[in-house]
């Protein structure tokens, strides 16, 4: 049986990152996830969402925007681009994985998943254009590139890990208060979905459906669910005092506290001066980071090693006497 070799499998053969290379291939994805978050948002705020009026083509006769699509049509069209941009450092980071030594199968998964969710994100992306920025859609491509995004920092986080069986480095009350913190965190992006779903922000200058309920109590709810997950937070910080948590642990939960405060003073100021482009678009970076502060604190309540080598049983010599 002949086997044929793949490119991954040949580049693998022919070169050995160092970890440091796989991290920060890995670390690019993390980046670009953002960015296209950001970006996407920027799309959004502009009033750019229908720039290109179809997909996968700009217009139904050129894949470019067109001059007579103007600043909307470049500002969309750019965003598209984008994605190829976010694809090659997916792309990067599947290569390096896979090329490291010892072959790590889960760390590769894991990478090959950030490339499936490009593409099925940029299919909801199109999908989303046909629909006419129907707020649902839109809703749930911003929620799968929050689900990269999750992915691309597990892939990171783990790259500095062993594949051993994790070992807990908190107590199991502190590890289900981390839980409980990622689940309120989903909520509230969640949450935050359905006040842009039915604020004023719709993406586009012409007629565009809205989630139907009031735009002011979706953010009173989105509120609350903020101030629990602050809560969480807080109290998080504290017990990891308490339990003399490792000094790395106590750190991503002050770093989470700090973002968290810095979003909830951006998201009322935005709430009282009429909901501003830019600092909605501040916001959702804020989101991101939020995001990346509450899975690297979940992950911290764990760690990884090498499995242990097991030792070959010597043989006990035999002594022959010689009669």
């Amino acid at each position: 049986m002949v086997r044929v070799e793949t490119p991954l499998s040949y580049i693998a053969k022919r070169w050995t990152p160092s970890t440091e290379v796989v991290r920060r291939a890995a670390l690019s994805a993390v980046v670009m996830s953002v960015f296209i978050i950001v970006t996407g948002g920027a799309v959004r705020l502009t009033g750019s969402g229908l720039g290109c009026d179809t997909w996968p083509k700009c217009t139904d006769d050129s894949l470019f925007a067109t001059p007579e699509q103007g600043l909307h049509g470049a500002i969309e069209f750019g965003n598209r681009m984008l994605t190829y941009v976010l694809s090659a450092a997916v792309g990067w980071a599947i290569i390096a994985v896979r090329a490291a030594k010892p072959r790590r199968r889960t760390l590769t998964r894991l990478a090959w998943s950030q490339f499936w969710l490009v593409m099925g994100n940029a299919v909801l992306g199109g999908i989303t254009v046909w629909a006419g920025l129907n707020p649902w859609t839109v809703a749930g491509h911003f929620l799968l590139a929050n689900c990269l995004l999750a992915v691309t920092v597990i892939t990171w986080v783990r790259v500095g890990e062993g594949d051993g069986a994790p070992r807990p480095r908190a107590p199991r009350p502190v590890r289900g208060l981390s839980w409980a913190i990622v689940v309120t965190t989903v909520l509230l992006i969640a949450l935050g979905t359905t006040v842009t779903g039915s604020g004023k922000h719709a993406g586009d200058s012409s007629d565009v459906p809205r989630m139907p309920w009031d735009w002011a109590a979706a953010a009173h709810v989105h509120a609350i669910a903020a101030w629990v997950v602050c809560a969480l937070a807080v109290a998080m910080w504290l017990a990891l005092r308490v339990v003399d948590a490792p000094a790395d642990t106590r750190a991503r939960a002050r770093d989470l506290l700090i973002v968290l405060l810095a979003q909830g003073a951006i998201g009322y100021v935005q709430y009282f001066s009429d909901v501003p482009e830019i600092l909605v678009g501040i916001h959702m970076f804020g989101s991101a980071l939020m995001w990346i502060a509450v899975l690297r604190l979940f992950l911290s309540m764990r760690e990884r090693t090498e499995p242990m080598a097991g030792i070959p049983v010597q043989e006990t010599p035999t002594v022959t006497v010689a009669s």
